[in-house]
């Protein structure tokens, strides 16, 4: 079993009106660890092309199926019962992409040209 031989020291950044913090995402294999904070806003019907557009016109992005679960623990009072797009593509079909239902967590996929969610998004700060 490894160990952890840092000690993570942070600060809660400065928030925009609207924003919800939504915790430290803990980097993976040498990636930065991160804060990540939910965007106000959201898209009721959209298939996920549309979806990662709105999200860049409110300079953020859809959140990836690991920020989707911390967003369920932390802020799941902010969405309401139904799926919402991850950014993430299906790692063996691109035709597909990853979605989370907000009232259980469970997630699952579907085809992105044809489906419709839900999208809400993140921006992320490293932490340095």
């Amino acid at each position: 079993m490894s160990q952890i031989n840092e000690a993570l020291q942070f600060s809660i950044p400065e928030l925009n009106e609207g924003e919800v913090y939504a915790g430290i995402l803990l980097g993976k294999n040498g990636a930065a660890h991160q804060h990540v904070i939910l965007l106000p806003g959201d898209i009721e019907d959209g298939k996920w092309s549309n979806a990662k557009e709105w999200a860049q016109s409110i300079d953020g992005e859809l959140p990836t199926r690991r920020e989707q679960s911390l967003l369920f623990a932390n802020c799941g009072e902010e969405f309401k019962r139904d799926w919402y797009w991850s950014g993430q593509e299906h790692e063996s079909d691109s035709a597909y992409a990853w979605y989370q239902y907000f009232g259980y967590g469970d997630q699952s996929y579907y085809r992105k040209a044809s489906y419709h969610c839900r999208a809400r998004a993140v921006r992320r700060l490293p932490i340095q």
